[in-house]
């Protein structure tokens, strides 16, 4: 009777579980095979933030363009047109300045109207050189933030795509786990109906099978999520469910790379190092720009111009007579209130900040060095080792069923013998994930984008 009730309870949890863990894929739309290196084209065209940071360049080469028109000639048209109910008042018409009452008269006419050209072309304005340089700086600044994040985004999508495949095989082994214990299961419910076994061996088989099925769904559920951050780094906006072509494998030839070595690559190579160099270079514009602010400024001014005035909006018969000029202007600052010595004490203590941030980005690059290759070092001496134990507890396990199929070892020892090989497994694949993880932290940290 507790037998079939068991049973029963078994059955009913097992299909539970499969329909929990094939649900996510059941709801997903179509499937698409995809290897990483399509993965990672795909980002570098469609990633929404990579597009961000490429309009960011384009917006920097366009402010680059409006200050080179600081150089070019400002030419404009101007007109404009008054009527006067009461005509402009003139003074002085009797010639006499010490005459109590100054005599004056109304002349001209109640309509008035007039048109300029005028054209200023700076001849002498350092400032704008300046700014020039500066804008041209930040534009190349601008790519260098793109090739940050492109390098961001490339090993976030390596990430992904190695952690979806450790989860599948995650996801595989305990699906066999979960099979070797509900064979043993099933050989405990054997020998149980023929006295050959003890009803505590049923149950705790029964128990280890049950303890090993949250972890399906768990793994399930991850692998779904770990699909949705695939397809938003893809920039896909459907539910294309990914089928990964790649597998997980390791090339024995790969060498680990030297600690001053791989610091030079990471000076000459990053993204993030090179801004930094080139925030010291727009720092020193910057100064320059505010130094040129203490300097005069000449322009060439030319101007063509026509006026009329009428009466009664007759403008048919009116006069337009021509008037034309040119010359230069200049403007020399004398004194603004010490804003100039200021700004230009500002550039410099900017200046002496720059010099420090990359100073102290430097030595962590060190530590971050030092520490990848250490993570890489241990992940493969774990990988080796792993390897060795993977193979003993496979061996293990087998010597181990063939006893208990003969009688001579205990359901106990198989149960111990199954748990240290899906152990030995599940620490193979983390070992695999860690030294993965860390090439691609490796990646990351030299600035290299291309390698896969």
């Amino acid at each position: 009777m507790k037998s079939t009730i068991l049973n029963r309870h078994f059955g009913i949890t097992k299909l539970l579980a499969v329909i929990l863990a094939i649900s996510p894929f059941l709801a997903s739309g179509q499937k698409q095979t995809l290897s990483l290196e399509q993965a990672i084209d795909q980002a570098k065209v469609r990633n929404r933030e990579l597009r961000i940071d490429s309009l960011g360049i384009h917006k920097s080469a366009q402010q680059t363009a409006i200050s080179r028109g600081l150089l070019m000639p400002n030419i404009s048209l101007t007109g404009q047109f008054q009527h006067y109910f009461q005509r402009p008042v003139f003074f002085g018409l009797n010639g006499n300045a010490n005459s109590e009452k100054i005599d004056y008269a109304r002349i001209g006419g109640e309509d008035v109207a007039g048109a300029q050209v005028t054209l200023v072309q700076p001849i002498y304005n350092s400032g704008n050189r300046y700014e020039i340089q500066r804008r041209k700086l930040l534009e190349k600044q601008s790519k260098l933030i793109f090739q940050e994040k492109e390098v961001d985004v490339v090993a976030r999508v390596k990430q992904n795509y190695v952690q979806q495949l450790v989860l599948a095989e995650r996801l595989k082994l305990q699906t066999e786990s979960i099979a070797r214990n509900e064979k043993a299961l099933k050989d405990s419910r054997y020998l149980l109906a023929q006295g050959k076994a003890l009803r505590v061996d049923t149950l705790r088989a029964y128990t280890s099978v049950k303890n090993l099925e949250p972890d399906v769904l768990r793994l399930t559920y991850a692998l779904q999520i770990s699909q949705q951050q695939l397809r938003n780094l893809l920039g896909d906006v459907s539910e294309t469910e990914y089928v990964l072509s790649d597998s997980l494998e390791l090339n024995p030839s790969d060498s680990i790379p030297s600690e001053a070595g791989t610091y030079r690559l990471s000076v000459h190579q990053r993204p993030d190092l090179q801004i930094l160099t080139l925030n010291k270079e727009i720092n020193d514009k910057e100064i320059d720009l505010y130094k040129s602010a203490r300097r005069p400024v000449v322009n060439f001014v030319s101007q063509y111009q026509l006026q009329t005035q009428t009466n009664q909006f007759k403008y048919g018969n009116a006069g337009y007579p021509p008037v034309f000029f040119a010359g230069v202007q200049f403007s020399i600052p004398i004194f603004s209130g010490n804003q100039h010595v200021n700004r230009i004490a500002l550039g410099k203590i900017e200046r002496q900040q720059a010099d420090v941030i990359y100073n102290n980005a430097q030595e962590q690059l060190k530590t971050e060095v030092k520490q990848v290759l250490a993570s890489l070092v241990e992940s493969t001496e774990r990988i080796k080792t792993q390897q060795n134990v993977s193979k003993t507890a496979e061996l293990s396990y087998s010597i181990t069923k063939y006893r208990y199929e003969k009688g001579v070892a205990s359901r106990l020892e198989l149960v111990d013998a199954e748990f240290a090989l899906t152990t030995a497994k599940a620490n193979y694949l983390e070992a695999v994930f860690d030294y993965l993880s860390s090439k691609i932290e490796l990646d990351r940290v030299t600035g290299n984008v291309n390698a896969l």
